[in-house]
């Protein structure tokens, strides 16, 4: 599978934008294997200079289940090549389904020194987002036959179906009183 794996992928500007939305926080997530302080905490809190380290054998899960069927579009995943080296991915398998044992593999990505933001899209065979209880994403090798992986973040986005307000129309206050509102928190 080609992948857009660069700098210029933003996971962000098409939640800004209102397309999209992340859903990563309305799922249970757990791994395979952790470091102590290098766990699911680091994983979603949107930091790239904080990590996930696994601690065992190939391969690595991180396994995210939704309470409710979600639809999801894409997967964006941080990984920083000059930095993790042989702890960084280089074969990745995106496995969906129900739940542990139905689990079937929808896309193998292969990345070579990843630097920032690496987006996979999540796409039935009519180019349509897939609805779904549980992703697991499986790290099956690493670069230089590393043993144990990084992952820096990983980002979760549902279409918002035409729901959405872009968040751009808002950004545009020039008075005082309104400057005051412009961010959301």
């Amino acid at each position: 599978m080609t992948t857009k794996q660069s700098q210029e992928v933003d996971p962000v500007k098409n939640e800004r934008m209102g397309n999209v939305r992340e859903v990563g926080s309305q799922a249970i997530w757990s791994l395979s294997s952790c470091k102590p302080g290098f766990g699911v905490e680091q994983l979603r809190d949107d930091r790239t200079d904080t990590y996930w380290q696994s601690d065992g054998q190939l391969p690595h899960l991180v396994n995210i289940q939704f309470q409710r069927k979600t639809t999801v579009s894409d997967i964006f995943i941080y990984s920083e090549y000059k930095l993790d080296e042989s702890y960084t991915p280089s074969r990745i398998s995106i496995r969906i389904g129900t739940h542990f044992n139905d689990l079937q593999e929808i896309e193998v990505v292969m990345l070579t020194e990843p630097t920032g933001w690496v987006h996979i899209p999540i796409k039935d065979v009519h180019d349509k987002p897939i609805r779904m209880f549980m992703i697991q994403i499986a790290v099956t090798s690493n670069h230089q036959n590393g043993r144990d992986t990084h992952m820096r973040q990983i980002k979760i986005h549902s279409p918002t179906e035409g729901r959405g307000i872009s968040m751009d129309n808002f950004a545009n206050f020039s008075s005082l009183e309104f400057v005051k509102y412009a961010t959301i928190r």
